[in-house]
């Protein structure tokens, strides 16, 4: 314990640090009173009618209860996430992106303002689509188009506005903004969630002795995700040394980090989009909801939905581990700067050394990351209420520990720089699995 308060001492002292730190902490604060503010002519009761199951109430959590509350912040900064991930995938597939992203700062700064001017067409589109499913048309004043034209401008400033803030965190404060207003909704949702299971194990069934062991088994699960977060497969690389004028370059060994999990938390988002498709058919065609198959699909609890969501994520891993860790790309920079791994040739023979490591550690990584997705469904089986599951793993979890390690690894690197001791007594913490976003953005957790 004393420990702990040398630490916020120390980080108290550092100006700059604790600069930081407020100004993040303020940003916050300005975004979660935002997410309480009610999108103008929307009443208590047609508020009362929003609905938030299934992928919705995923994508409520995301945006800290602002989606049900139907907020002015109400989309959050998704809209924002999904152009990112449009345009990164553009800088795979497209080759005019992709020249853009080689093209340096200049290429950067574009590819940050198409994914804005993206951000803005999502966002009308997806507000525009929230009204129609929230808010219900019932009074006159809803039947008016005026009101949906006004507040799909509001939701559209909203999102901007946060994305901003986002921007402003990770210019003025500590951590990556995005990720950190992600975190604080996914948090805000915990202290209820949190009474809601402990009033259900005192007052129902399973008693105070149950949610102990629920208590346990989440700081378990906390625990294996961090694991998944953090493993990293190294691969030894020699450099030549180099004589230049009378100082020697290169000559010793460092080493390549390769994440068993690289893909981050992406293929669940993927198997996610897909896995929605049943529950969206069983809407469109109510004469299939008698279909067995169907409706074990659209029921996230099922077996076969969850067998399938597993099998989608392994296979979704491999998929975006190939696109986003390039093992060509890797061996040419190596032997650019005269490195080579001990016992391997340079050129193919590095790149198909390099592709099988990755290839080897991505399954048990796939794996690992399909029992996390389904523990949710697996707890909800045992009595555990929805809002509680949730945090038993998925895409709330991943984030979680993601943007966390991340956050204390910034705030360790600031203590170390000015001669302090770390956040830890032995060892360092190393930072998370981000998912880059177009280039340009800083990382994002998602």
């Amino acid at each position: 314990m004393k420990k702990f308060f040398t630490t916020l001492s120390n980080i108290w002292k550092i100006e700059d640090l604790r600069v930081r730190i407020t100004n993040t902490l303020l940003f916050l604060l300005i975004y979660r009173v935002g997410s309480f503010i009610r999108l103008p002519g929307v009443s208590d009761a047609i508020a009362s009618k929003g609905k938030a199951e299934g992928l919705l109430g995923l994508l409520n959590m995301f945006a800290g209860g602002s989606f049900s509350r139907v907020s002015i912040f109400a989309l959050g900064v998704m809209p924002y996430i999904s152009a990112s991930i449009v345009m990164q995938l553009l800088g795979i597939a497209v080759p005019y992106f992709a020249k853009m992203q080689k093209e340096g700062e200049s290429g950067r700064n574009k590819i940050n303002q198409w994914t804005r001017y993206l951000t803005i067409l999502i966002t009308v589109v997806q507000a525009a689509a929230y009204l129609k499913s929230q808010v219900t048309p019932d009074e006159m004043l809803l039947a008016n188009p005026l009101f949906t034209i006004m507040n799909t401008f509001v939701l559209t400033a909203g999102t901007l506005f946060v994305m901003w803030l986002g921007e402003k965190i990770t210019d003025k404060g500590i951590g990556n903004g995005i990720s950190l207003i992600i975190m604080v909704g996914i948090i805000a949702q915990l202290p209820g969630a949190f009474v809601a299971e402990f009033q259900n194990r005192t007052t129902g069934s399973g008693g105070l002795i149950t949610f102990i062991v629920e208590l346990v088994a989440l700081i378990g699960v906390v625990m294996f995700t961090i694991l998944i977060v953090q493993g990293t497969r190294k691969i030894a690389v020699q450099y030549a040394k180099r004589i230049v004028g009378n100082k020697q370059y290169g000559g010793v060994r460092q080493y390549i980090p390769l994440k068993v999990n690289a893909a981050g938390v992406m293929p669940i988002i993927f198997a996610q989009a897909l896995m929605f498709i049943p529950a969206t058919l069983q809407s469109f065609f109510p004469n299939a909801s008698s279909n067995g198959i169907l409706i074990m699909l659209a029921n996230p609890n099922s077996w076969l939905h969850n067998l399938l969501f597993a099998l989608l994520i392994i296979v979704f891993t491999y998929f975006y581990t190939a696109i986003t860790v390039n093992a060509k790309q890797m061996a040419e920079d190596m032997k650019r700067n005269s490195g080579f791994i001990p016992g391997v040739k340079p050129g193919d023979a590095t790149t198909s050394y390099i592709d099988d490591v990755i290839s080897k550690i991505t399954l048990p990584g796939s794996i690992f990351l399909a029992i996390i997705a389904i523990i949710p469904a697996l707890v909800s089986l045992v009595g555990v209420n929805t809002l509680f599951a949730r945090f038993f793993g998925g895409t709330s979890l991943i984030i979680l520990v993601g943007v966390v390690l991340d956050t204390l690894q910034q705030i360790e690197s600031h203590l170390l720089m000015r001669h302090y001791d770390g956040l830890m007594k032995t060892g360092r913490i190393t930072g998370r699995t981000s998912i880059p976003a177009a280039a340009g953005t800083t990382p994002t957790a998602i």
